[in-house]
């Protein structure tokens, strides 16, 4: 068993497109019209048939709740890895890019949390 796709609940499908591409530097994978929306997925451009990231949208009322529920209790809906938490969290704030926690050790890892713009709080982590 593997996973191949994970899922970030969005407000809007194409901000979050261009957020997660030319702020955060993933690339588009696949972008297929399904009715209203679509099935749009972003990968890293360092492994471009690895897990993709869906970008989800939160249409589903209990889903668009949910993911306020997370923003506003300031738990983020997903981790994703990183080589050098501080070189990354310099990278994007530079790109205006807010931080609701900085660079923090927690055990034998760095985290740093921001705000994705999309109604996530997205934490980044450098692996021990």
């Amino acid at each position: 068993m593997r996973i191949k796709l994970s899922s970030v609940l969005v407000s809007d499908q194409d901000h979050a497109l261009a957020y997660y591409t030319d702020v955060l530097g993933f690339v588009k994978k696949d972008d297929i019209p399904a009715g209203e929306y679509r099935w749009l997925t972003v990968v890293s451009p360092e492994d471009p048939d690895g897990a993709q990231l869906v970008l989800e949208p939160n249409a589903f009322p209990p889903s668009a709740t949910y993911q306020r529920a997370l923003f506003e209790a300031g738990i983020p809906l997903t981790s994703l890895e990183v080589d050098d938490v501080t070189r990354e969290f310099e990278r994007l704030r530079a790109l205006d890019v807010v931080f609701t926690v900085p660079p923090t050790p927690a055990g034998d890892t760095t985290i740093a949390v921001f705000d994705d713009t999309c109604g996530n709080l997205i934490q980044i982590h450098q692996a021990a």
